[in-house]
């Protein structure tokens, strides 16, 4: 017996291999689908459909009107066929980035929106992608969630290409939508700072801190988010119980004083007064006996 089970073990471990190297992913990918993840295995890729994407409604984007207001109508611009950039949504972790594509996507997606969303790893399959897309009717929006990059990988340069720099132009029918908790999405160290000079009365940056702006720049439109204030966080917390069914809002004042008393304690022990906390206390709270 163990010396069968010794075999198929090995049996199992060379069909693992060889899956790497077998075609995946051939079939065309489900047009009727409004979402898709681009999955990879090995130097193969395909667009897999999401049956059921992630729902959000703009209405629960508290204390963002400015942001919403910009991507909603890039975003429009775009479906109109009319000019529109790609766009780099950057600033402080939970404060909506992520989630604002998410909702603008769900609001738009009946009017021919798409999303397709690529994991960092994968850009290097850019190309592919876009040629997959390019003769389709749809318009699509390329959806790269948190990105941060060394200036030397691969997804790094076929990103800068695929904004701006190939010699294949990018398919009208596409803008990538990224976020990152970094303006420049690389890491900025002091040291390069003091590569910076002055010539005829004008700043200068150092060939490294050029390197790293040079990504960045390629976005047309960028938008910040930035951590809430006290009033705000609470806000969102009155929001999301409210969405959960919770009747803390109308209880007696010494009631809501402890129930904010315990959303800041919450939030000061995550060290972040952000949506995503507010709403993470919301749920615990609202499941509580």
């Amino acid at each position: 017996m163990g010396a069968k089970k010794r075999l198929l073990q090995r049996v199992e471990t060379l069909l693992e291999r060889l899956a790497t190297l077998l075609p995946a992913g051939t079939d065309a990918p489900d047009w009727t689908a409004h979402a898709f993840r681009w999955r990879r295995r090995g130097d193969r890729g395909w667009l897999q459909a999401v049956p059921a994407p992630h729902r959000i409604d703009l209405d629960d984007l508290l204390c963002l009107d400015r942001q919403k207001t910009e991507i909603e109508r890039n975003t429009a611009q775009f479906l109109a066929g009319r000019g529109a950039n790609n766009v780099l949504l950057w600033g402080s972790r939970g404060t909506g980035k992520s989630s604002l594509i998410k909702a603008v996507f769900n609001a738009m997606r009946d009017r021919g929106l798409r999303l397709i969303e690529v994991d960092k790893d994968d850009l290097i399959q850019l190309p592919e992608i876009l040629e997959l897309i390019r003769d389709r009717p749809e318009r699509f929006i390329l959806f790269c969630d948190d990105l941060s990059f060394e200036a030397s990988e691969s997804g790094y340069k076929a990103l800068k290409a695929a904004l701006d720099g190939s010699i294949t132009a990018t398919p009208e029918n596409l803008l990538i939508y990224a976020t990152s908790n970094r303006r420049h999405l690389l890491p900025e160290l002091q040291s390069e700072n003091r590569e910076a000079r002055f010539v005829d009365g004008e700043l200068h940056h150092g060939e490294a801190v050029e390197e790293k702006i040079s990504l960045s720049d390629r976005f047309g439109l960028w938008i910040a988010f930035h951590p809430f204030s006290q009033a705000q966080y609470l806000a969102l917390v009155r929001h999301w119980l409210a969405r959960f069914g919770d009747a803390s809002e109308v209880a007696a004042p010494e009631a809501r004083e402890m129930l904010e008393r315990a959303a800041l304690q919450w939030a000061l022990r995550r060290g972040s007064r952000s949506g995503r906390t507010a709403w993470q206390f919301a749920r615990d709270w609202s499941g509580r006996d």
